[in-house]
């Protein structure tokens, strides 16, 4: 690939600004890494490596959709199943509708918990998510004085919030992938993180990710930074962790919506797994058929109802993940049926199976994912063949 000499120039001139602090660059092409770079300092002082650990938060969902996929592949559900076959409390749950509560027309089913068309809220300002919002509220309690809700008990509670809209009546982004993690659970008879690695981490050699930081690898975990009033870069050691407990210690919830840590190096392999037809290195994880269905644009709602999402227009929503679905109204350089999504502070990726190229992009920044740093990259990149 020409053109990619132009990557180190555009990110140097971002870090003059401050912005990012840190960050790791792989580029992908046709399943071989043909770039590789690290910039920048983990927390003020080291340099970011190639082992350097990050809080993925929301590139957590990939993983859960591949699970969930890897169950459909092995006869054991059906998307089309109903979510109160795994957890019998959302038989009871509620709509708001006009104003008041009432019985959804129709059950939750797996898929609408793939394409976050299943109206179970992230806690936000809406009535359904003020309700959430008590519910997670009172695990973040129960985390601070020692006695959280295990993923099976959160998901149960969740039920006994509202829903906002009715099961598949539109896309929103919320708690679905968590509630994902708790049926793989209950299909599996595994804890969600026994089968991740088991199926996923380590037939890949992802050594570094997991849902907690072991202590003798705390050392290698990135800072998080924002941004203050002022435009000014700044550390934001405070940043949510989403009802998790001790980052450096097993939770008790295992949130498939927000909850691993990993590096660029582990997560390069996943990338490298879905680039590759579900197969990386001879191994398959996934059938070539299955991943077909992953990267299929099944909700083209970000193409049409931006809502807050401008970020990423033209593009609609697959299995968990971003879709490309009108690249004229994008306004990138990539095909349609590019892939991916991304997390709170930053960790990105691209898929292109057309062109059988992929971006990784990992660092440590609040709200920087889908930002202009990481749209203009990609078109870089894509321009670059």
């Amino acid at each position: 690939m020409t053109g990619l000499d132009r990557i180190n120039g555009y990110i140097s001139e971002y870090m003059k600004t401050g912005f990012p602090a840190g960050c790791a660059l792989r580029v992908i092409h046709k399943g071989e890494t043909v770039f590789s770079e690290y910039y920048g300092t983990m927390d003020g002082q080291r340099p970011v490596t190639r082992d350097s650990i990050y809080r993925l938060f929301s590139l957590t969902k990939p993983v859960t959709a591949a699970a969930v996929m890897q169950l459909v592949e092995n006869g054991k559900i059906e998307l089309a199943y109903p979510l109160k076959w795994y957890f019998p409390a959302f038989a009871d749950t509620k709509v708001f509708k006009d104003g008041s509560l009432e019985k959804p027309a129709r059950d939750i089913t797996l898929l609408d918990l793939m394409t976050m068309t299943s109206g179970i809220k992230y806690p936000d300002a809406t009535p359904a998510g003020e309700e959430m919002g008590k519910i997670w509220g009172e695990q973040s309690d129960r985390i601070a004085n020692g006695d959280p809700w295990t993923t099976w008990q959160f998901i149960t509670e969740m039920a006994k919030a509202p829903l906002s809209f009715e099961p598949g009546e539109k896309w929103e982004y919320g708690a679905s992938a968590d509630v994902l993690a708790g049926v793989v659970e209950q299909v599996s008879g595994m804890k969600f993180s026994e089968y991740l690695h088991k199926n996923i981490f380590d037939r890949l050699e992802m050594e570094d990710t997991d849902f907690y930081v072991p202590a003798q690898k705390k050392d290698r975990l990135m800072t998080c930074y924002r941004f203050d009033e002022d435009g000014k870069n700044i550390r934001h050691e405070n940043v949510t962790d989403l009802c998790m407990t001790d980052r450096f210690a097993p939770p008790a919830f295992e949130s498939g919506g927000a909850g691993l840590y990993s590096n660029i190096e582990d997560y390069s392999k996943f990338v490298k797994m879905l680039l590759g037809e579900g197969t990386k290195d001879g191994l398959r994880i996934l059938g070539r058929n299955t991943v077909s269905y992953m990267r299929e644009c099944i909700v083209p709602v970000m193409m049409t109802e931006p809502a807050g999402w401008d970020s990423m227009r033209g593009q609609g929503y697959g299995t968990l993940m971003r879709v490309m679905a009108d690249r004229g109204k994008s306004g990138m350089l990539y095909p349609e049926g590019q892939f991916g999504w991304d997390g709170l502070l930053g960790c990105y990726f691209s898929i292109d199976p057309e062109e059988q190229l992929a971006m990784v992009l990992f660092m440590q920044q609040l709200y920087q994912g889908c930002s202009d740093f990481t749209r203009k990259l990609q078109n870089i990149i894509w321009s670059s063949l």
